[in-house]
């Protein structure tokens, strides 16, 4: 199997976040924190969505084949809802279990083992989301940013856990336990919902970001005084793959050998500018009635 920088980073949060599980199941059981053992589950639903990220940037990389001329870029997409939804799932569990325990609060033991695990964790997780958060944007991977928003949160969470374990140690107010087991489902909630919202929009074929198609306009309109015109500009993304197509309007003057060499100049153009980017431009000559045309055209010279 050909290991990408993508693929790579997703490796390692798999590597990292089965190390922290067994941590955290282990520290909660000893201690019999809940917040312990919600962070717990929030890092099995970590595990899966670094796996699935894993398995999607491979798929996502494949080239374009008979059954998926437009490549397999939307693979990133779906991982991204599924890993918002797993998260949701996993805060529902966290938030039930410490609604249980609000009553009568919890009994803990050995809070100096949930103490040591946490800051361990938190550390570790800490430099492994910035890596997988540096080549996500690198890439340009929306899997990838999902896996490390997930983990971004679990340092969040954790540093609220760690906290909460530390005050309790020394006031010994163990309903701050469950408490903030809650924080932490309702920062996991706010997290699933950005990251469904931003990979469901892509499933949608949602246009390229205003800044992009911004840019895109200023640089055609940079080759204005060579064409008479552009129009029905379209933009979308899948993935990390982006299309770009837009009608070019020529003088009629314009032999068809020239139409497709200043095409093939604008679409160079706009690949530099833009990562990972596909271009279609359609060719259509100028209409007499047209009066304003900054090209120098003897079509436009002529009486109608």
């Amino acid at each position: 199997m050909k290991f990408t920088e993508k693929s790579r980073a997703a490796a390692i949060s798999i590597i990292s976040n089965t190390s922290l599980i067994l941590l955290k199941l282990i520290a909660g059981i000893i201690t019999g924190s809940v917040s312990l053992l919600a962070e717990a589950i929030h890092s099995i639903m970590d595990l899966v969505a670094a796996i699935m990220a894993f398995i999607s940037v491979q798929i996502a990389d494949r080239p374009p084949d008979e059954q998926h001329r437009f490549g397999h870029g939307k693979a990133e997409n779906i991982s991204g809802v599924v890993e918002g939804l797993l998260i949701f799932l996993a805060a529902g569990l966290i938030a039930n279990e410490a609604i249980r325990r609000l009553p009568k609060g919890a009994t803990l033991e050995f809070l100096e083992v949930g103490i040591g695990v946490m800051a361990v964790c938190l550390v570790v997780d800490l430099i492994v989301s910035r890596y997988v958060l540096r080549v996500s944007k690198s890439t340009d991977s929306i899997a990838l940013e999902a896996d490390a928003r997930h983990l971004t949160t679990d340092v969040v969470t954790m540093g609220g856990v760690l906290v909460a374990l530390v005050v309790v140690r020394f006031t010994g107010i163990n309903l701050l336990d469950p408490v903030i087991a809650i924080m932490v489902a309702l920062v996991i909630m706010k997290t699933a919902y950005d990251i469904t919202k931003k990979s469901f929009g892509g499933l949608m074929d949602t246009s390229l970001t205003e800044a992009e198609e911004n840019a895109i306009r200023s640089r055609v309109l940079e080759h204005g005084s060579q064409m008479a015109g552009y129009h029905k500009l379209r933009t979308r993304k899948s993935g990390s793959q982006r299309y770009v197509d837009l009608h070019v309007v020529m003088p009629r003057n314009v032999s068809i050998a020239e139409a497709h060499s200043f095409c093939d100049h604008l679409e160079r153009d706009l690949e530099s500018m833009l990562q990972r980017v596909d271009v279609t431009i359609h060719v259509e000559p100028c209409s007499r009635e047209c009066d304003e045309c900054s090209v120098s055209c003897n079509i436009s010279k002529k009486s109608p």
